[in-house]
Parts: C-alpha cells; sequence; structure tokens
C-alpha cells in the first residue's frame, strides 16, 4: 500500500476531523448524534477516500471524483448544521469552514492534475 501520510490533503482531513471531535463534543445532544454524527461520518469517508486515491492507480479519477463530491457535501452541511444553531460559537464554525474550503480546492486540483496526466499518457502500443 502506497504512503499517505505526506499528503497535504491526508494531513489537513486528519486536522478538520481531529478538531471536528471537539466542536461536536461541544453540541447539544440532539445536535450532537444527528447532523454531529453524520458530519463526523463524512470526515471519516474523505480520509479514506484521499487514502484510497493514494493507494490506487487505476479506478483514481472517479474516487477523487467521490472525494470532491464528499467535501462539497461536508461544507454543505457545516452550513445547515450552523444554520441549525448548533454551533455553540461562531469561531468553531469558520475555522471548520476554512478547513473545508481548502481541503476542497486541495482534492479538486489532485482531480484535476489526474485527469491531465490520464489524458498525456501515450496510448499502449499493440502486440507485435
Amino acid at each position: 500500500m502506497a504512503r499517505y501520510e505526506h499528503l497535504p490533503a491526508y494531513k489537513l482531513a486528519m486536522e478538520l476531523g481531529i478538531f471536528l471531535q471537539g466542536v461536536v463534543r461541544k453540541f447539544s445532544r440532539y445536535n450532537k448524534y444527528s447532523i454531529g454524527s453524520e458530519l463526523r461520518e463524512v470526515s471519516i469517508r474523505i480520509i479514506r477516500l484521499i487514502v484510497r486515491a493514494n493507494s490506487t492507480e487505476s479506478g483514481r479519477s472517479e474516487v477523487l471524483q467521490e472525494l470532491v463530491e464528499n467535501c462539497e457535501l461536508f461544507k454543505t452541511m457545516l452550513v445547515f448544521a450552523k444554520e441549525g444553531k448548533a454551533f455553540d460559537n461562531f469561531n468553531s464554525f469558520q475555522q471548520l469552514s476554512k478547513m473545508a474550503v481548502l481541503l476542497s480546492k486541495q482534492s479538486e486540483g489532485w482531480l484535476k492534475s489526474s485527469k491531465k496526466s490520464l489524458n498525456c499518457q501515450p496510448p499502449e502500443r499493440a502486440g507485435r
């Protein structure tokens, strides 16, 4: 399996997930077990997708597309949680939003780079 600990996206996703754990811990009981639980699940899914995308050659674009979609979902869920007054202070929401936007940009860049490298590869030659 390929190494992934060095990836900026992995480091940021881990930082986001750990920070999220502390923030969700301060949610009300209702929000902690509803939107908080879903936020945690999506953040863990994002980490898994980063590991999978780094470990696979074939199908990397599909995994990266799923990663981009999950990052967008996470950002949308953050706004939903903010509107539902789940956050005890705005700073927590703001910090998570900044990390989510950065992670989303990194995953979109990774996807574009992956698609570019696929298009630049010469076609395989037929057998002689």
